[in-house]
C-alpha cells in the first residue's frame, strides 16, 4: 500500500488531518508495506506514525504580565476612550493656567519691571505649555532682575 494510504488512515485514526500526520523518514519503508488498518495502528504504537502536537496559544506574555501584576505594575485595565474623555480639556487647561499663573506670583518680585503683565497675557493665550517651559523662557531671556 502506498505512502499517501497510511497518511489518510492514520489521519482518521488519530483524528487529525492528514497534513498533519508525521512519518518517520528513517523507517519510510516500514510504513509503505502496511496493508490493513490494524497495520497503521500497530506502526502508531511503534512510533513510526505519529501526530504532529497543536498548536496553542503561547503563555508566554501572560506569564510575563502575572509577574508584573505580582510586583504591582500592571493597572486595572486599558485605557478607553480618548484623552479628553478621561480627562476633560477644561479640567487639564484650567490646571495647567492655575499652575502657570501662581509660578509667576511667587516670582513676580524678582521680575523686572512691566513684565509680569506681559507674562501673564502669554499664559492666558496659551503659549506655554507647563510651569517648566514659563519657567525656562523667563531665565532664557533674562527677565529676572
Amino acid at each position: 500500500m502506498g505512502i499517501r494510504t497510511v497518511r489518510r488512515m492514520a489521519a482518521d485514526i488519530l483524528k487529525c488531518g492528514e497534513s498533519k500526520v508525521r512519518i518517520d523518514p528513517a523507517r519510510i519503508s516500514n510504513a509503505s508495506s502496511a496493508l490493513t488498518r490494524d497495520d497503521v495502528k500497530m506502526l502508531i504504537m511503534q512510533g513510526v506514525v505519529s501526530a504532529v502536537r497543536k498548536r496553542g496559544v503561547s503563555r508566554a506574555r501572560g506569564r510575563k504580565n502575572d509577574e508584573l501584576r505580582r510586583k504591582g505594575r500592571k493597572g486595572s485595565g486599558r485605557k478607553r476612550g480618548p484623552l479628553g474623555a478621561r480627562i476633560n480639556l477644561k479640567d487639564r487647561w484650567m490646571s495647567h493656567v492655575r499652575a502657570q499663573r501662581s509660578y509667576l506670583r511667587q516670582v513676580r518680585q524678582a521680575l523686572k519691571e512691566g513684565v509680569y503683565r506681559s507674562l501673564y497675557l502669554k499664559v492666558k493665550g496659551g503659549e506655554f505649555k507647563s510651569r517648566a517651559q514659563l519657567a525656562n523662557y523667563i531665565k532664557d531671556n533674562g527677565l529676572m532682575k
